[in-house]
């Protein structure tokens, strides 16, 4: 089918002047009708339409319900990821209920309010859409997917920052990673070094902004015995130990200013002194190093050595968020339903379409390391063989797909701000002055907002 066909919706419907009114209805699909069963059928065959809304009193038996039924056993036994949605004036709810138990997607009662059974349609083909994208990722061979020897990817925007990596890995050049917390940092320097032609020595990992001050010199560089109270021994510091591999310097953006002159003199001339020691030691080291702060801010401020940044910046690699990786949030989960479920839960195989859903339309603020945890949570409390959207706990206000019920102009507005306000956030990594501008409003109106809405930040 062309990319650019419109999607195809059935609508059976014995009632013309009903089926007409719903074919006007929809302009933005490729609308096909039928009157009955084998008419249905042979539509379904032929157009492969994604979703279907039916009339359970379908001929010859229009005053019940069986023929409806058996319409919709057919279409699912044939192709079962169509989206069914009922309707029907006979027995209303009850039937709905069995029709959904029996496969369909939703329902809606006749008479037919149209724009109520727009959003359901809209919904429908949104998740169909979410399904198919899913199931063609999952399909591509898991080399594919993983980059690095680990990251798992298949979005544009991430594959360009491996592409790079790869490229730059085996020069000895600095290598700083840009991106905001939770977006795989770590993950990406570990790829440095593995395809590096140092992966053979060790790879050193430091978080610059956990160590306390004080502490912090004592760790990279090491100290002698003696040197201070509590230096029983001689220790290396993580400078030495990364000899002949890769040392990776995260959240560098934390390190004082005494300590950056004491880092950049070994960037120069690759010596290093311990603590409390007199002697010059040689080390072969490639750095990485990473940050979610704005180092250009920090050197206009005085904060952050100009001459240190440009000797750790000589590439510079900026690291997409998860909600500028299309796609990749779904393709995690699964991966992280499967890693945590093997241990914690062997029930649970999956994740339900209602997951899927929620998963896709949630902004992640808190990136990579937000989903796993929240795939963690979800695996352990599920009660089924599916991770469900309860499971995820993820708050449904944010789909602009709507729910059926909600066409109160004040809910989709609130709706929407609240999904504009989150995604600005994230966006720009917590930054409340960068999000207002982005919003177009000011700083105190933003505060309000988030207070308004409950929103944490």
């Amino acid at each position: 089918m062309n990319d650019n066909a419109r999607p195809k919706l059935l609508i059976v419907e014995d009632d013309e002047g009903l089926q007409r009114q719903l074919r006007w209805a929809y302009d933005d699909y490729d609308v096909v009708v039928a009157s009955d069963r084998s008419t249905a059928i042979d539509m379904l065959r032929a157009e492969e339409p994604a979703v279907v809304t039916l009339d359970l009193g379908l001929p010859p038996d229009p005053d019940g319900v069986s023929e409806g039924f058996a319409t919709l056993a057919e279409i699912l036994a044939l192709k079962p990821d169509t989206k069914v949605i009922i309707a029907s004036g006979h027995g209303a709810r009850e039937s709905a209920m069995r029709a959904i138990a029996s496969g369909a997607y939703d329902f809606y009662q006749k008479p037919v309010d149209i724009d109520e059974l727009g959003m359901i349609v809209k919904r429908a083909f949104h998740l169909h859409a979410i399904e198919a994208d899913n199931a063609r990722l999952a399909a591509q061979p898991t080399e594919d997917a993983r980059v690095l020897g680990g990251m798992i990817t298949a979005a544009p925007e991430m594959l360009k920052v491996a592409r790079t990596i790869e490229r730059v890995a085996n020069t000895d050049v600095s290598v700083m990673l840009l991106g905001a917390s939770g977006t795989g940092k770590e993950l990406l320097a570990r790829g440095v070094h593995q395809a590096s032609s140092r992966k053979g020595g060790a790879f050193v990992a430091i978080n610059c902004g956990a160590i306390p001050e004080n502490l912090l010199e004592a760790e990279l560089f090491g100290h002698e015995k003696g040197a201070f109270t509590g230096a029983v021994k001689t220790t290396e510091g993580k400078i030495e130990l990364a000899q002949g591999g890769t040392l990776f310097l995260d959240e560098v953006g934390d390190i004082p200013l005494p300590l950056q002159v004491k880092l950049l003199r070994f960037l120069q001339e690759r010596v290093i002194e311990r603590i409390g020691g007199r002697k010059a030691i040689s080390v072969d080291t490639r750095i990485v190093c990473a940050t979610h702060r704005n180092l250009e801010e920090m050197i206009a401020e005085g904060s952050f050595r100009e001459d240190l940044y440009y000797r750790l910046a000589e590439i510079v690699v900026r690291i997409p968020t998860l909600a500028e990786r299309p796609g990749d949030a779904a393709l995690l989960a699964k991966h992280f339903v499967k890693m945590f479920a093997s241990t914690m839960n062997p029930t649970v195989k999956g994740l339900s379409p209602d997951a899927l859903a929620a998963i896709d339309r949630w902004p992640w603020p808190g990136n990579v390391r937000e989903l796993e945890n929240r795939m963690k949570r979800a695996v352990i409390m599920a009660d089924g063989k599916l991770v469900t959207a309860a499971d995820l706990d993820l708050d449904g206000g944010d789909d602009d797909h709507g729910d059926g019920d909600q066409i109160n102009l004040k809910a989709v507005r609130d709706a929407a701000d609240r999904k504009a306000i989150r995604r600005a956030i994230a966006r720009t990594e917590g930054n409340i002055s960068n999000a207002a501008k982005l919003l177009g409003i000011s700083r105190p109106t933003l505060y309000d907002l988030i207070k308004q809405h409950g929103l944490q930040v």
